[in-house]
């Protein structure tokens, strides 16, 4: 029997294909601390915290803001409130990093490296939270291109951040697989063209995408994988 790493030796993607990865619920299983962080920061600002995972999924911390203070609310209180908020989410999640990194992300992307896929990173995220992220699952050198929340005009739901990284990457977005897991990620992600792989971190079920797994070890991946071809 093949050990785990092994299996990934077994990658087979056809040329033209790209891999285009969101982030938070991709490669870091997060939603439960960025909703903890967002509680006691809202607490601490007399906001009650009720709903807010509701409001954070699949957004940019200025549409969380905007929600959670106000539209009118001027533009250097929105950065500061996110900017804060994210410090804190870091020192929680700093310790505990390990034991949220997503089952088999490390070993998948560095197979996909080997195996001379284009990849991408495309992603709502701060900018600090995506060096946060980078640096610790070390998958940095698999990407060839990284978009992250302030390189875009319209935040997903809007496709533009895929459509951004598929760009970047030279391949047409119907040519692109995208992983991920929210439901503004998941409709940008259909909006663009490209397949859509849901990792079920953040959701129970994903019945609009091509494919449905638990994490990059679920063994329906790579055979769903190998199946597809460039339109």
């Amino acid at each position: 029997m093949l050990s785990f790493p092994q299996v990934f030796e077994n990658l087979h993607v056809a040329p033209g294909l790209a891999f285009i990865f969101d982030m938070d619920g991709v490669l870091i299983e997060s939603t439960d601390i960025h909703t903890q962080a967002w509680e006691i920061y809202l607490t601490r600002h007399g906001i009650n915290p009720e709903g807010v995972m509701a409001a954070m999924l699949g957004k940019r911390n200025d549409q969380i803001v905007h929600h959670l203070w106000g539209a009118g609310l001027p533009e250097g209180e929105v950065v500061r409130h996110g900017a804060d908020k994210e410090r804190l989410y870091r020192e929680m999640m700093a310790p505990v990093f390990e034991d949220h990194v997503v089952g088999g992300v490390r070993e998948f992307t560095a197979a996909a490296r080997r195996a001379g896929v284009p990849c991408a990173l495309a992603t709502n995220a701060e900018p600090e939270n995506v060096d946060f992220v980078l640096e610790r699952t070390g998958i940095r050198p698999c990407l060839l291109a990284i978009v992250d929340g302030h390189q875009v005009t319209h935040p997903k739901p809007h496709p533009e951040v895929f459509l951004t990284a598929a760009a970047r990457l030279g391949v047409d977005p119907v040519n692109c697989v995208i992983f991920e897991d929210s439901p503004g990620g998941l409709q940008a992600a259909r909006a663009s063209g490209a397949r859509v792989a849901a990792l079920l971190t953040t959701l129970k079920e994903a019945p609009g995408a091509d494919l449905a797994i638990a994490d990059f070890r679920d063994p329906l991946l790579l055979p769903w994988l190998s199946s597809l071809t460039p339109r």
